[in-house]
């Protein structure tokens, strides 16, 4: 797998190109805006861009969703079902961060906890880990050893819990029942800021270190 990271809207949220080496297939996770710096990097990088993966419905993840979709005919997949009440609110959104305006969509499928995408020759394994927004999904590519968490951990902090239907008990249950055990030398790419490893947070992370 190969993988950039494509930071993007005033909030700075990692969207991340991802492509099989053998085929080009290629993925956008979390699309959440300037959609124009995204075509020119999948240009760029000489990639087929066959899908767009979200992990969560806030907007600065989803805001340049709809807009690819519709321009290049591209499934959307994911996240899990209960954000759904956070894409009927797009529009809500929008006018609350000062986004462009932004409408209201559903995916063509919602993800479940265990289930596998498929990319050329890829397999991202999706991991339910609520507690940001109820429907929060991570990708996790196994034979690299990256995971594309969204805002559930960050590089010394975790996502936000005061969000409507937020749960911190929740998330800290995912962050440690569900992405340490993958391991230590596991290296993700979170919704803002800097990469960091599965371990690196284990020993060091204020809100969950320890572990």
């Amino acid at each position: 797998m190969r993988f950039e990271i494509l930071p993007v809207t005033p909030f700075q949220q990692n969207c991340s190109l991802i492509w099989c080496e053998t085929s080009g297939s290629a993925a956008l996770i979390d699309p959440g805006g300037d959609v124009d710096v995204l075509l020119a990097a999948v240009a760029k990088a000489g990639v087929k861009l066959e899908k767009l993966l979200l992990t969560h419905a806030h907007l600065d993840h989803v805001g340049g969703t709809l807009e690819l979709a519709c321009k290049l005919g591209l499934p959307i997949i994911g996240p899990q079902a209960e954000d759904a009440f956070w894409l009927d609110m797009l529009p809500e959104q929008a006018r609350m961060f000062g986004f462009p305006p932004a409408e209201a969509f559903r995916p063509d499928q919602w993800l479940s906890d265990g289930d596998v995408v498929e990319l050329g020759a890829l397999r991202l394994d999706v991991i339910h880990c609520p507690g940001h927004t109820p429907g929060h999904v991570v990708f996790f590519e196994p034979v690299s050893r990256h995971a594309f968490v969204g805002d559930v951990l960050f590089q010394g902090s975790i996502g936000r819990t005061d969000f409507p239907r937020g749960d911190h008990a929740a998330l800290i249950s995912a962050i440690r029942n569900k992405l340490f055990p993958l391991g230590d030398d596991v290296a993700f790419v979170p919704g803002h800021g800097p990469m960091s490893t599965f371990g690196r947070e284990r020993r060091s992370n204020p809100y969950v270190g320890g572990a």
